[in-house]
């Protein structure tokens, strides 16, 4: 496969108060997309469901995130969802109740073989 890069995208989400790693990575993926509009793939004349979107997740806890609970965010395209150890949780000046934050970093891509064959 001809896999192209096209786009790449960062965003950070949080869950303050319910520790929520789920949460907080779907926040990280909205805050990557609401960054940008994705035009590519009318530009380069491809159905937006041909897009490859590759999600890296970075939280303290990667066991903790449903990754198949982050597909839905996605309205077209192909995505896949590794959740890995990263991010960062605050702890209040207590000790307790840790402020989630996760990072994404979000890679759009198009096999241009298949696409223009």
């Amino acid at each position: 496969m001809a896999k192209t890069r096209m786009v790449t995208q960062f965003g950070l989400g949080t869950s303050i108060r319910s520790q929520d790693y789920t949460q907080a990575a779907a926040r990280a993926i909205r805050d990557a997309l609401w960054h940008n509009s994705l035009n590519v793939a009318t530009a380069f004349d491809f159905p937006r469901e041909a897009m490859l979107i590759d999600v890296e997740i970075g939280v303290q806890k990667p066991e903790a995130v449903d990754s198949t609970a982050l597909l839905d965010i996605f309205p077209y395209g192909q995505p896949t969802i590794r959740v890995v150890r990263g991010g960062l949780d605050v702890c209040k000046p207590d000790g307790s109740d840790p402020t989630v934050i996760a990072n994404a970093a979000i890679v759009v891509s198009f096999d241009m073989e298949r696409n223009h064959d």
